[in-house]
């Protein structure tokens, strides 16, 4: 079982949702203040972060690069720019645990995201 934190500004109950749907195994999934997820991240108590706001990459991920750092985390769309399959399989193997993203592509991004941590 995987421990995946939601913080971020927004969508926070939809992208509950769409882990859910896509997720092949039961996780412990918590919604969280973009504050308190990152702490969980960087405590160890969570295993991966989600997180969405308008820009992908700003109040999705602001406070998680600031205590986590920037190596675990990545934007995986951000308004008019949405990262590949390959290049997002290639993030998560590379070893981010953290991802932003807005809410125009959230479907693609959480079931390409879920299918490869299905995998490990």
């Amino acid at each position: 079982m995987k421990k995946i934190v939601i913080g971020g500004q927004i969508e926070k109950q939809e992208i509950e949702r769409l882990i859910k749907k896509y997720q092949t195994q039961e996780n412990q999934i918590t919604i969280k203040t973009d504050l308190d997820a990152a702490l969980d991240l960087k405590s160890g108590q969570v295993d991966y972060y989600f997180g969405a706001c308008n820009t992908g990459g700003g109040g999705a991920l602001a406070m998680v690069i600031a205590l986590v750092g920037s190596e675990k985390a990545i934007a995986l769309g951000m308004p008019g720019t949405t990262l590949s399959e390959s290049q997002i399989i290639d993030h998560i193997n590379s070893g981010k645990i953290a991802f932003g993203f807005t809410s125009q592509d959230m479907d693609f991004i959480i079931s390409t995201v879920m299918n490869e941590l299905n995998k490990k």
